[in-house]
């Protein structure tokens, strides 16, 4: 036994930053979401965030929290079910649970906590998970950690998993878990008939709705209403810090499995519980889009269809969105990173996933022109990316 063969063994590779010279990770920003983020004092046009509907710095939800922080201070130091359940979370559990339509909702302190502690408190070895294969690192650690077995299906495609399920009748519970909009390539699950077929098969459905909450729907409250899901009898995860602006996670479904979560989900009952300041905030940006969310998502709309166009005619490939993500395919890591590096090089701070984020030599370089940016600071963008196009 060695320590330094210990300390040996932690290297990062840095090579394809040194290649590069461009590394995207841990930059130092040094401004909130404005209209233009500082990034290493330099000004960006924020292409990078999930704050999709531009409501990260809103005076009202700064407001909201500033007033949660003087009325109860800057944190609870406890758990909910110890200190930290103060009559701001038990009000934001219901707002939230109205808002996606379910019956009970428990927050959690980020949703890859709620991803991750899920699984392994409702399943166990005698189950099995049916898996999308591109879900989301957090769904992916969660339900490894459950010791059941596990199948995953080809990417949105209701055939193989039909067939999965044709062959998983002898075990005591199956799930079915994907998410409503895969954020590497904007891609959305036909959750409604993901639903019917485990009605069929009497499999239960779990939906990560992290990009769809706030962002799908006709009055932004996700995929279950952006497709028509009545009487919706499974589990509901989502962040609330994308759309929502904030920070934390939720989990909704009926009261028994919630009220069995608050109890037994060790995620939840040993983790200092979200600050005041943040469940104010979600609560004040679900009032902005109970009153605003159809200007706001006109933009978010608008925004999306112009990056499109102008990367199309840039000569780039785009993959193909129903959501408000454009997502540049551009294979290799070294010609990913290339392609954030240029942008950023002109003013534009993009997301590069490379593998294991995506599949080997699939790399995509995503933006998001969220709709608290202004049609000025957009058609900049717009110019920047015609011109790396055309080089």
């Amino acid at each position: 036994m060695d320590r330094k063969d210990f300390y040996k063994r932690l290297w990062v590779d840095e090579s394809l930053a040194e290649v590069t010279g461009y590394n995207p990770y841990y930059l130092p920003v040094n401004s909130g979401l404005n209209e233009r983020l500082l990034v290493k004092g330099c000004k960006m046009i924020d292409l990078a965030s999930n704050n999709y509907l531009g409501l990260a710095t809103d005076s009202r939800v700064k407001q909201a929290a500033i007033e949660a922080v003087q009325k109860y201070g800057v944190s609870l130091c406890g758990t909910p079910i110890a200190t930290g359940y103060i009559d701001l979370f038990q009000r934001l559990e219901e707002e939230l649970s109205s808002f996606v339509g379910l019956e009970r909702t428990v927050i959690l302190p980020s949703c890859y906590q709620a991803n991750n502690g899920l699984f392994s408190c409702l399943a166990g070895s005698e189950d099995l998970i049916v898996v999308d294969k591109l879900v989301h690192s957090s769904l992916i650690q969660g339900i490894k950690a459950a010791g059941c077995k596990i199948r995953p299906f080809l990417h949105n495609n209701l055939n193989h998993l039909e067939g999965i399920l044709q062959r998983s009748s002898s075990y005591r519970q199956v799930f079915v878990v994907t998410e409503s909009v895969f954020s590497t390539e904007g891609s959305v699950a036909p959750f409604k008939e993901i639903v019917q077929l485990c009605e069929k098969y009497g499999a239960m459905p779990i939906i990560d709705d992290s990009h769809g909450i706030g962002v799908l729907g006709k009055s932004g409250q996700g995929i279950l209403e952006e497709q028509k899901i009545e009487g919706y009898q499974g589990i509901y995860t989502a962040s609330l810090g994308k759309a929502l602006a904030n920070s934390g996670g939720m989990i909704s479904g009926e009261k028994r499995v919630i009220e069995y979560l608050k109890y037994y989900c060790s995620h939840l009952v040993y983790s200092t519980a979200l600050s005041p300041a943040v469940l104010a905030g979600v609560s004040a940006v679900l009032d902005i889009i109970r009153v605003e969310f159809a200007g706001i998502k006109h933009r978010l709309n608008s925004y999306q269809r112009q990056i499109h166009k102008s990367l199309s005619e840039g000569g780039f490939e785009v993959a193909a969105s129903a959501a408000p993500i454009n997502s540049i395919q551009t294979g290799s890591k070294e010609v990913t990173f290339s392609l954030a590096q240029k942008l950023y090089a002109k003013g534009i701070l993009s997301t590069p996933f490379i593998e294991p984020s995506v599949p080997l030599n699939q790399g995509r370089v995503r933006l998001i022109a969220g709709a608290g940016l202004s049609q000025g600071t957009v058609n900049e963008a717009i110019a920047i990316i015609k011109r790396i196009g055309a080089s």
